[in-house]
């Protein structure tokens, strides 16, 4: 080289010039404003969050726990706070924080452990709070000296004895790879994570954190905004949020900081309902905090969205997408274990991506009985399908609709009560609430009305009325009123009212369903038939017998000729004939193979098929119309016995069946064994249908004119 050195820097740069040899080592560290990052943590001894919760409420039990690691030769020396985002987690350990230093003089210590440079920076500058010289830690920031274990010497060396709390620790793999969470006798160390599984944290005492108790959050909401409603108008809300912490902080956030135009609570709650919730929690987040993705529900959980992409697990995103299709309610895993999921997903990887769900605290398993079930937080399915690309909607919603329709019997039957079919009705109506185009709509409202009948015919009315009319009513925004599929919901709908004795209500939707069919697809088509077999039944309890025996005889011949003689709906209707008539009306009737149904119905359907069992009912109640007191009560003790076997001793036709019963015994003049079956009967029928249905009040009339020797058998025909 010859010549002058006219070498120049520009801003951060530096030229090195020499006429001989030179060797430079140099390490530069840039921020993104080109300010030079800085070392670490601006402190260590202080909670390095946000906003301070005001009362931390319901977590008396987890910090009474927190306190024994704190007194000598008791506890764990690690603690794991787990649970999903936005549960309170951090605010826990805020708060036994301050417990620890100064009820118990602990020296506190904060690391962020979200990310790995984050820990590493945190836990040196704990290191250095506890008498780490310079040149250790600048070995250790070197990568010349392990840094986990020139921290935990100098925690375990520490003249005093300390609290360690390591907040954000959502990838464990980080203090695992570095081994930086360690016990020590001189301290106390907690987690706060969102990974639940045991085997992330050995040795460590794992405490789930969950959402809170309704008095509590509604006091969250209270003591956040005081002014805006009363305890009450604030449990209604906490309820819409699911009792989360966070939610309950934004949004009591949001109310305490309306100056303009105060909002009530009762005016949050409606416009919560009226869609674009998240966005709504949101916006209390403005005056509270910083826009830290972890304190927003509608990105919090996006954090462990982006790790599943990150980590190749694209699987547990979909899986999570398909559950916010459906309802914050327990559902069975058994609908997750179908052929069905594979347009979403491979069923191969259904259980690895819901371990990671699980893992994560995005959903979390109940047991309720022998029912396995996975339960999501409403509001994390609202964020989550809020934030659903619009383009994967028909697929996920087509898939939710297969699912639960191969969840629910193609042909619901007579029997015991299910307890799966009642978990499966808020997810079909979930699923319709988060189903805007028509044909899908149209799609989940013949599953949900499916379902209803399903659960009608276990004797679960009151849950198929609700699934039934819940279901009509979300559908007819989309749908309209004189839809076939909406026209049958709402003759569902009516045939559970009869059975919940409310006649007042199901009679006239039940004739308005009727004309309606009548009008639009004729008298002698299926679903009119099916209309009409439910109002007949409740013309024949309502005191319109003759209307109701003309309009029976018109669905048996209806259904002869559209469906045939020996179709269960045909047969069903000539047994409800059988049942309606009176012995006079049967020895006229011009068809005289009504006796012999119960042969007929086991011949084509089965000897313990339900209709059969029906049969087999009302041909002992002709019997004993008739005066064969004796063949009558030998009958209708057979078909208790087989409805019982059948159906379940629970069932509400067993009630019935015990009633006919006890009049037979009480017409062969066994008074005492007739009265003890009509005390059963009344008590079962109050349990179960309620002391004013009128089926009750029968049954303790007839009880009471039993007890009281007023009661006769009915006059045989001549």
């Amino acid at each position: 080289m010859s010549g002058a050195m006219d070498g120049r820097a520009h801003q951060n740069g530096r030229v090195y010039q020499t006429t001989g040899d030179q060797h430079i080592t140099e390490h530069h560290h840039y921020a993104s404003g080109g300010r030079a990052t800085v070392g670490g943590p601006d402190s260590v001894r202080r909670p390095g969050v946000g906003h301070t919760p005001l009362t931390l409420r319901d977590r008396s039990d987890v910090l009474a726990r927190l306190r024994e690691g704190l007194t000598s030769g008791r506890g764990a020396e690690a603690y794991v706070l787990h649970g999903m985002g936005g549960c309170g987690k951090t605010a826990v350990a805020q708060a036994f924080f301050d417990i620890a230093t100064v009820e118990y003089r602990r020296v506190g210590l904060w690391v962020n452990a979200a990310d790995r440079a984050g820990l590493r920076a945190g836990m040196l500058a704990a290191a250095a709070d506890r008498g780490a010289r310079d040149g250790e830690l600048l070995a250790a920031h070197q990568g010349h000296r392990p840094a986990a274990d020139l921290v935990w010497h100098y925690l375990n060396e520490s003249p005093e004895p300390w609290f360690l709390v390591l907040d954000n620790a959502d990838d464990p793999a980080i203090l695992r790879d570095g081994s930086w969470l360690r016990g020590s006798p001189r301290g106390t160390v907690l987690v706060t994570t969102r990974r639940a599984a045991a085997r992330w944290w050995p040795g460590a005492e794992l405490q789930h954190i969950g959402v809170l108790p309704r008095e509590d959050a509604a006091r969250v909401l209270c003591d956040l905004a005081p002014h805006s409603g009363t305890l009450v108008q604030a449990a209604e809300i906490a309820d819409r949020l699911g009792r989360l912490p966070l939610a309950l902080t934004l949004a009591g956030g949001f109310l305490a900081h309306q100056v303009i135009a105060p909002w009530t609570m009762d005016h949050y709650g409606r416009r919560l309902e009226e869609g674009e919730a998240v966005e709504l929690i949101d916006q209390g987040a403005d005056v509270l905090t910083e826009e830290d993705p972890r304190h927003l529900v509608g990105r919090t959980w996006q954090l462990t969205l982006d790790s599943f992409e990150e980590r190749g697990l694209p699987q547990a995103v979909a899986l999570l997408r398909l559950l916010a299709r459906l309802a914050p309610e327990p559902l069975p895993l058994s609908v997750l274990n179908r052929p069905e999921i594979g347009a979403v997903l491979p069923p191969a990887r259904t259980e690895t991506a819901l371990t990671a769900l699980l893992d994560h605290s995005l959903t979390q398993l109940v047991d309720l009985g022998d029912l396995r079930c996975a339960h999501s937080h409403g509001v994390l399915l609202d964020t989550v399908a809020a934030a659903t690309p619009p383009a994967d909607l028909v697929v996920l919603n087509a898939t939710a609709v297969r699912l639960l329709d191969a969840a629910v019997p193609e042909v619901p039957a007579a029997g015991p009560y299910d307890p799966r079919l009642r978990l499966l009705a808020p997810h079909a109506l979930g699923l319709m609430r988060r189903t805007a185009e028509p044909s899908g709509a149209a799609d989940v409202l013949r599953v949900a009305t499916r379902l209803a009948t399903a659960l009608h015919r276990t004797g679960d009315y009151l849950s198929a009325w609700e699934t039934a009319s819940a279901a009509a009513a979300l559908a007819a925004r989309t749908l309209g009123d004189e839809h076939r599929l909406l026209l049958a919901a709402y003759a569902r709908t009516g045939h559970s009212l009869f059975r919940l004795g409310r006649y007042e209500e199901a009679e006239p939707l039940l004739r308005r369903v009727r004309s309606t069919q009548v009008r639009l697809f004729g008298a002698d088509d299926p679903d009119t038939l099916d209309s009409g077999q439910a109002l007949q039944l409740v013309l024949g309890n309502h005191g319109k017998r003759e209307e109701a025996v003309t309009l029976l005889r018109s669905v048996v011949a209806g259904r002869r000729d559209v469906l045939g003689p020996w179709h269960p709906a045909t047969l069903r209707s000539r047994v409800s004939l059988l049942a309606m008539l009176t012995a006079r009306e049967i020895a006229a009737e011009a068809d005289d193979t009504l006796l012999s149904l119960p042969q007929t119905c086991a011949q084509h359907l089965g000897p313990d098929h339900a209709v059969t069992l029906s049969a087999r009912h009302n041909h002992a109640r002709v019997q004993f119309v008739r005066g064969h007191y004796q063949s009558a009560d030998d009958e209708i003790r057979q078909v208790v016995e087989d409805y019982q076997r059948v159906l379940g001793p629970g069932y509400p036709t067993v009630l019935a069946a015990r009633q006919l019963h006890a009049q037979t015994q009480a017409a062969l003049g066994l008074a005492d064994a007739a009265v003890a079956l009509m005390a059963e009967v009344v008590t079962g029928r109050e349990r179960s249908l309620g002391a004013e249905h009128h089926f009750t009040v029968v049954s303790r009339d007839l009880q009471e004119e039993l007890r009281s020797g007023r009661w006769r058998p009915p006059e045989p025909p001549v």
